[in-house]
C-alpha cells in the first residue's frame, strides 16, 4: 500500500488557495450573497408560477404597477395581510381604472410570501 508524503496529504485536505485569507473572504462573501439571493429568486419564481408577472414587473409598469412602486407606496406600513387578501381576491381603484383580477390559485401562505417579497424591494 502506498502512502502519500505528509505534506501531500495536507495539501489534498486543505488546498493552498484556502490558506490565503483573501480567498477565504471572497468565498465567504460569495456564499453569503448566494444565501441572501436564493429567497429572492425563489419568490420571483413563485410570482412567475402564479402568473403575477403577466401583469407586473419588478422595475416597470406593465398592466399593473411595478413591484418597486408598490413597495414604495406601502413603505413602513404593516400591510402584508391587507395586500395578501387583495392579491387573492382582486381589487380596483388603488392604481387606476384597470382592476386586478382575483387569483384563486394563490394560497394564503403564497400570497403572504409574495407580498413580503414585493415589500422588500427598494
Amino acid at each position: 500500500m502506498s502512502t502519500l508524503p505528509p505534506t501531500m496529504t495536507l495539501e489534498l485536505l486543505y488546498p493552498t488557495f484556502l490558506k490565503d485569507n483573501t480567498m477565504k473572504r471572497s468565498l465567504f462573501v460569495l456564499l453569503a450573497a448566494a444565501a441572501v439571493a436564493a429567497p429572492v429568486l425563489a419568490d420571483q419564481a413563485l410570482a412567475q408560477k402564479k402568473n403575477c408577472m403577466a401583469c407586473h414587473a419588478v422595475e416597470k409598469k406593465v398592466v399593473g404597477p411595478s413591484y418597486k412602486d408598490v413597495a414604495k407606496k406601502y413603505a413602513g406600513q404593516d400591510v402584508t395581510a391587507k395586500l395578501a387578501t387583495k392579491l387573492m381576491k382582486g381589487g380596483s381603484g388603488t392604481w387606476g381604472a384597470v382592476p386586478m383580477p382575483a387569483n384563486p390559485q394563490v394560497s394564503q401562505a403564497e400570497a403572504e410570501t409574495l407580498v413580503k417579497w414585493i415589500l422588500s424591494m427598494k
